[in-house]
């Protein structure tokens, strides 16, 4: 293994409370873009579009604005809106399209944004890292100052937007206990950060596995594909995610010797969610519990990484759930020989 790998990779996935900090004062000078866009009461429903980790973010992202603001939002691949718009969304209905792109230059979100311009019923915004990118110009978007990254896998990025974007929508709550659940999340998030990258780098050297499963619901199953892209991304190895009960219904079938089953365990199922994984751990998966923290029902586990943050809904917790899975990605590349800062067959920013 080079001593080069990982330079640019490590920097920025330990870097993240910073980069969460800074878009939390960035959305206080952005206020009115709540007000104008996802807080606007005109819209139907809002649908988030992205690419590859941004769409998995905007699953966590639909998710929290429908438990928070409790109107209709939904989340799509963005070429299914530039390529399949009618079978995302019916006629006759008023939408805000929420364009999501850590460098606001993938073609396909650039696509769908300017497929719906002039297009009745529907309105545009995004969330992107790069004020200075082609969908910032295009549409009005809120910006994470320190998301800007530099290696091809996202990880500070994706974790600011995400965060940004549920501050956003809590302020379009208008439930000022969901602001201070985002603020408590920021003072949280560095003594997280330091903590998973201390127990992914055991986990990953006490276990020789070969497969990895990541399970999770609500707003944790998109952090759950998000999970499986990045150790995909880094690494190279075998891997799927799963809403965590769906997973019984034929995939556990793969489980044996050598599986990780990866629990992002909520606190609205908490205990559906554990019968699932002790099941697993009876087939013979290594079982790994992220959880806000450890119990007697988590003691069958192999491992448990507490995020805390109990006093927190699940869906504000869940930007404290990625670093451990972020770091779990690049220790498993390291271990394997293998340089997350230049996975093969990727770049960056992904263009037609």
């Amino acid at each position: 293994m080079s001593s080069t790998f990982g330079q640019l990779t490590y920097p920025e996935i330990s870097a993240q409370a910073e980069a969460l900090a800074a878009a939390f004062k960035q959305l206080e000078a952005q206020k009115e873009w709540v007000t104008r866009f996802i807080g606007n009461p005109a819209f139907d429903e809002v649908i988030f579009i992205g690419s590859g980790s941004s769409y998995y973010q905007a699953q966590t992202m639909a998710a929290t604005y429908k438990k928070w603001v409790g109107r209709p939002a939904s989340a799509h691949p963005s070429s299914e809106i530039y390529l399949f718009r009618d079978a995302a969304a019916v006629p006759g209905r008023n939408y805000l399209l929420v364009g999501v792109s850590r460098s606001g230059e993938s073609t396909e979100v650039i696509l769908a944004l300017e497929s719906v311009k002039g297009v009745a019923g529907w309105t545009t915004c995004g969330i992107t890292c790069h004020e200075d990118s082609k969908m910032a110009q295009m549409t009005e978007c809120l910006v994470s100052p320190l998301g800007k990254e530099k290696s091809t896998v996202m990880t500070k990025s994706l974790s600011s937007m995400t965060f940004m974007m549920q501050a956003a929508a809590a302020l379009a709550s208008g439930k000022p206990e969901l602001w201070a659940e985002a603020a408590r999340v920021v003072e949280a998030d560095a003594d997280v950060v330091k903590a998973a990258d201390s127990f992914a780098k055991s986990f990953v050297q006490e276990h020789d596995l070969h497969k990895f499963i990541y399970l999770g619901m609500g707003a944790y199953y998109g952090l759950s594909q998000e999970a499986c892209l990045k150790i995909k991304e880094m690494s190279y190895v075998w891997t799927e995610s799963f809403g965590t009960l769906e997973f019984r219904h034929g995939p556990k079938s793969i489980v044996e010797p050598g599986t990780l089953v990866c629990l992002l365990l909520s606190e609205t199922a908490r205990s559906y969610e554990l019968k699932v994984a002790e099941e697993m751990k009876a087939y013979g998966a290594t079982v790994l519990v992220v959880t806000a923290y450890k119990g007697d029902d988590t003691a069958f586990a192999d491992a448990v990484f507490e995020v805390g943050g109990r006093e927190l809904s699940d869906e504000a917790r869940s930007v404290l759930y990625l670093p451990a899975l972020q770091y779990i990605g690049f220790y498993t590349a390291l271990k394997k020989g293998v340089d997350p800062d230049h996975p093969r067959n990727l770049t960056q920013v992904v263009k037609i």
